[in-house]
């Protein structure tokens, strides 16, 4: 019998998904990549697969299920399965720099970035590129905002890069960013499934760069009550009922060049009001209570939801074809 087969190595964030699958009624099989083998000379099983690997794997101690699941996307498409977030999907999810320069090349705006290899250089590429200015670091490989830090000064980002609380990057890669000067404090979070739009989230950034929407690494709305910082969101997380028009068609257009299927996609305003795409999320999870205020949960304009019913939808095509 053909399923859903969820890829992934965290199994925090797949309940929401899970329930909905089951409230649909669709049967799916849970694929936790860590360790295993696999006979690449056999056939897969029948049926759909959703990648839902992620570039923070290694802060798990899954320092190479991203490796491993780039073998078995392989071995999938060479047997002509169905993979939702295949390997082109999977590539930009784990690099940053590919993310931008796909992003770029498809006419979306990033901010300026700065590649650096050696710890050694980094100190040196932030005084060229940018010279008594603010700078953020952040690791090409990444996840949940882990990592990313920003420095005020070239002093600040010295003593750093020079203490032992310097983070080195998995890949061996850190990225020198421009800073964003937004005229508030908040980033959007653009969801697709099926290379469509479904909504957008505002999220408040007041405390800090750790941006993950599910309630496992969600950054506590309590942590400071509402009222006592002037001008702070009551919430953290706000579903907005839209995005600009031509934007949201260049990054369905982006998707569809990209062949990324289901992706969370952050903009951040700068001081004219323009968008700056600074990250792709291909392994997307969503805020419980946004969607809960905003009457989405259990529905199709959910994100578990909209997975859901496009995985099912994929799933009738795939045995019809077989019929």
């Amino acid at each position: 019998m053909a399923r859903i087969h969820v890829i992934h190595e965290n199994p925090d964030w797949l309940p929401p998904l899970t329930a909905a699958l089951d409230q649909r009624g669709l049967p799916w099989t849970d694929w936790f990549i860590h360790e295993g083998a696999w006979d690449l000379a056999a056939p897969p099983p029948e049926g759909v697969f959703y990648n839902r690997m992620s570039a923070s794997s290694h802060t798990r101690d899954h320092r190479y299920s991203a490796e491993l699941t780039a073998g078995i996307l392989a071995w999938l498409t060479r047997w002509g399965r169905i993979v939702v977030n295949g390997p082109a999907a999977l590539d930009l999810e784990i690099s940053k720099a590919r993310q931008y320069a796909a992003l770029e090349a498809a006419g979306i705006r990033t901010p300026r970035s700065i590649m650096v290899a050696g710890r050694s250089k980094i100190v040196a590429a932030a005084e060229t590129h940018f010279p008594g200015q603010p700078v953020i670091l952040k690791p090409n490989r990444g996840g949940k905002g882990l990592g990313v830090r920003l420095f005020h000064t070239i002093e600040g980002l010295r003593e750093y890069v020079a203490s032992p609380e310097y983070e080195a990057p998995v890949d061996g890669i850190q990225l020198l960013q421009q800073y964003v000067r937004a005229p508030r404090p908040v980033i959007t979070r653009a969801e697709f499934v099926g290379r469509r739009f479904v909504y957008a989230v505002e999220v408040d950034t007041s405390e800090g760069f750790e941006l993950c929407p599910a309630d496992v690494c969600a950054i506590g709305e309590a942590a400071c009550p509402v009222g006592e910082t002037p001008g702070k969101p009551d919430h953290k997380f706000t579903v907005l009922p839209g995005i600009d028009s031509a934007l949201r068609a260049r990054l369905e257009t982006f998707l569809e060049r990209a062949q990324i299927d289901v992706a969370g996609i952050e903009f951040i305003a700068d001081e004219t009001g323009a968008p700056l795409v600074y990250d792709v999320n291909t392994n997307t999870n969503y805020n419980p209570d946004a969607e809960t205020r905003a009457n989405l949960t259990g529905t199709d304009r959910s994100g578990p939801g909209a997975i859901a019913t496009y995985l099912g939808q994929l799933l009738a095509q795939e045995q019809r074809q077989a019929a």
